[in-house]
């Protein structure tokens, strides 16, 4: 990978002004909160712990927190580290799976998951775009956020970050290990 894409560089979700989960779902057309409801199964029933879910940049997202990550993500520090999101667009549902990207041969190995699932995959630089549910093999999606924990994540991040922002978290580090003593 050559380095870590920003979401702000990726995502052309629509806008939304919920904050809470409940809300929105609930802001939702009934056939969208269908479909993200149960990508939102798949992706819960198979998320390691620490990651927590929240809503963030107007997607549902699951998320390192700061107690968790304190760098927090390199483009916006006050930001927790994204993992997955999920966002309802003009004409699909976005499927943000930052963690995929993150590894090396994951794009790759999820293409080759999902495709022999038997079901099209429109994948782009940054996300899978759902047109319908029945469309979804959601036990490759699951099995995808499965297999990254929150450890081997934060490592693969780590490891893809342009140099210039491996610098910056290192200095934040080194400032909190010199409050800390």
């Amino acid at each position: 990978m050559q380095g870590v894409p920003c979401a702000r560089d990726t995502v052309g979700h629509m806008a939304t002004k919920t904050t809470t989960v409940t809300e929105f779902l609930a802001a939702l057309p009934e056939d969208r909160r269908r479909a993200i409801k149960a990508l939102r199964t798949a992706i819960r029933s198979n998320i390691d712990k620490p990651f927590k879910e929240s809503v963030q940049g107007g997607m549902l997202s699951w998320s390192l927190p700061h107690s968790v990550y304190p760098d927090g993500y390199h483009c916006n520090p006050e930001q927790p580290l994204p993992f997955v999101s999920v966002a309802s667009q003009k004409h699909h549902i976005g499927l943000y799976l930052f963690c995929v990207y993150s590894l090396p041969d994951g794009p790759e190995r999820f293409s080759k998951e999902w495709l022999a699932s038997g079901k099209t995959l429109d994948m782009g630089k940054s996300c899978v775009r759902i047109k319908r549910l029945e469309d979804v093999p959601l036990d490759v999606v699951g099995r995808a956020i499965k297999r990254i924990t929150a450890k081997k994540f934060v490592a693969a991040y780590e490891a893809a970050l342009p140099a210039s922002a491996k610098q910056k978290i290192a200095r934040r580090k080194a400032a909190r290990a010199g409050s800390a003593g």
